[in-house]
């Protein structure tokens, strides 16, 4: 495919999305509370319960939504005294909780910045852990034209007042926009609204969709 004099990839169909949309946790980077309290846990069983009986998925999910830890995690140490210390280390070691870059992923974004592409990112993340995670990554994230987290605006995905706030930030109409995501919730709210939605595997399998949108050689 040919680029155009910025170096930008040339397209002849004018009605091609012209910007990305990221997800993070699990597209750009892993995350499992299992990568945390596997340092705090020796017994895999107790590691396993943990995680599925006390920090759950629902009750994180608080946080993505704009609670603040110390009223969550007041009201689960109600729950599990026993668990205490192991509660009250989720918020300060958060970090901790979050792995290795997606494979193939970090270079795909440079790529696409390369070409000029806009990026951006909508995450399902609380305001208090984000500032210092964006900070630390800032190598990636300065790639970024603008990010939505969903603890600061307090609505999550995949209610489509979030899609349709970051679209507006943004700047983009819904068919001018790829969004990506590892939740096939998401990408069904974000296809509901005209948004070219693609549910991601891995980057092997993101790369040729993207070329097929014009959007990577």
């Amino acid at each position: 495919m040919d680029q155009d004099a910025s170096g930008r990839l040339a397209d002849p169909r004018p009605d091609r999305p012209t910007a990305v949309i990221f997800d993070v946790g699990r597209v750009l980077y892993d995350w499992d509370p299992r990568i945390l309290y596997r340092r705090l846990i020796a017994d895999d069983r107790a590691l396993d319960a943990f995680v599925r009986n006390v920090v759950t998925t629902e009750w994180h999910f608080q946080h993505d939504a704009g609670r603040d830890f110390a009223d969550t995690s007041a009201e689960l140490i109600a729950l599990h005294p026993h668990h205490a210390d192991l509660i009250a280390a989720w918020g300060p070691r958060f970090r901790e909780s979050i792995g290795d870059p997606i494979p193939g992923m970090h270079e795909l974004v440079a790529e696409l910045d390369t070409a000029g592409v806009p990026l951006f990112a909508i995450t399902n993340f609380s305001h208090e852990f984000w500032p210092p995670f964006r900070a630390q990554e800032a190598a990636l994230f300065d790639r970024f034209r603008d990010i939505v987290v969903s603890g600061t605006e307090k609505m999550v995905k995949p209610d489509p007042a979030i899609y349709h706030l970051a679209l507006a930030r943004f700047g983009l109409e819904p068919r001018e926009a790829v969004f990506i995501d590892d939740n096939q919730a998401n990408i069904d709210a974000a296809a509901k609204l005209g948004i070219v939605a693609l549910h991601f595997t891995d980057a092997a399998a993101l790369r040729p969709r993207l070329r097929d949108l014009g959007l990577v050689a």
